[in-house]
């Protein structure tokens, strides 16, 4: 029996083992794929708080070895179920059980990808799902985005004070944004419609140079030095559907201070219905959903 299971090894998940495991509680961290999540595509971060340059892989990994350091146990295995009986929370992965008093949700969420050739070669070299993460590594040079929600055309804009050009490419002539954002959108002079239009190519060698769209049946080639996918996030929230309150875009319902609808299971990281998703925000979640368990288990 453990005190605590979480589940998801990113920067919400390691963060919650950290802060778990200093309270003397005993923490199991189950992940499906590599410690450090999303994060790890990220080549340099400028934005979390004394860290002036830092890769994605560099951080995840530190935060790796403090908490196995400090005897946290991590098991490389999918979970495929939970369950909340009378006295214990069941985690199921395909080939054991595991118990706990409580149990943290950080599954966080996956890019909504173009699914097109080259797309995960250029990952960090060129293609990026964040501009506030990676917007600055291209100053005064040109970009696309490509999408048409309220994200793209944030994407857009933000990077609007920062790259030469912007393309907002999108395959329809309307865009499915808040108005307000549409408007603003149009009075960026700097900001280039590319509508009606799709990705059909990604080209470069060792990074990304230029993009194939079409368009009317027609291959135009754009030269860009990065493009900003914004079509999407993926909740990695399907083993839970069953049995936690989830909202209308496949996020987790959560109070602010992590406690979902079901007493003793907590959520933190991207997965969590929340306004802001980046890695200061992750850790924060993490924080505050291990010091909720330890809360709870104490009671």
């Amino acid at each position: 029996m453990y005190d605590i299971i979480i589940i998801g090894a990113g920067p919400a998940g390691m963060t919650a083992a950290l802060y778990a495991k200093r309270a003397n509680k005993k923490v199991l961290v189950l992940e499906a794929l590599n410690y450090g999540g999303q994060i790890i595509n990220t080549v340099d971060i400028e934005n979390y708080p004394t860290q002036e340059h830092i890769s994605g892989y560099d951080f995840a990994t530190k935060l790796y070895n403090q908490i196995t350091e400090l005897g946290v146990e991590i098991i490389e295995e999918k979970v495929i179920s939970i369950e909340n009986l009378k006295d214990y929370k069941k985690v199921n992965t395909k080939n054991n059980i595991y118990k706990a008093k409580a149990i943290i949700i950080a599954t966080g969420t996956d890019n909504r990808k173009l699914n097109i050739e080259n797309e995960d070669k250029f990952i960090g070299k060129g293609i990026s799902y964040c501009a506030t993460c990676d917007g600055s590594f291209y100053k005064n040079k040109n970009v696309c985005v490509v999408g048409g929600g309220n994200t793209a055309l944030e994407e857009a804009i933000y990077l609007s004070n920062i790259c030469n050009t912007v393309y907002l490419i999108h395959r329809r002539d309307k865009f499915r944004a808040d108005q307000i954002l549409i408007d603003k959108l149009n009075s960026i002079s700097n900001i280039k419609l590319v509508l009606n239009a799709t990705i059909n190519k990604l080209n470069g060698n060792e990074k990304l140079d230029s993009i194939d769209i079409l368009s009317n049946n027609k291959i135009d080639t754009i030269s860009t030095d990065a493009l900003f996918i914004a079509i999407g996030k993926i909740p990695m929230n399907d083993i839970f559907k069953d049995i936690i309150e989830i909202d209308e875009y496949g996020y987790i319902v959560s109070d602010k201070l992590c406690h979902t609808n079901i007493p003793g299971i907590f959520v933190a990281g991207d997965i969590r219905e929340k306004s802001l998703r980046q890695l200061v925000t992750a850790t924060s979640d993490g924080a505050l959903a291990a010091t909720e368990a330890v809360k709870y288990i104490n009671q």
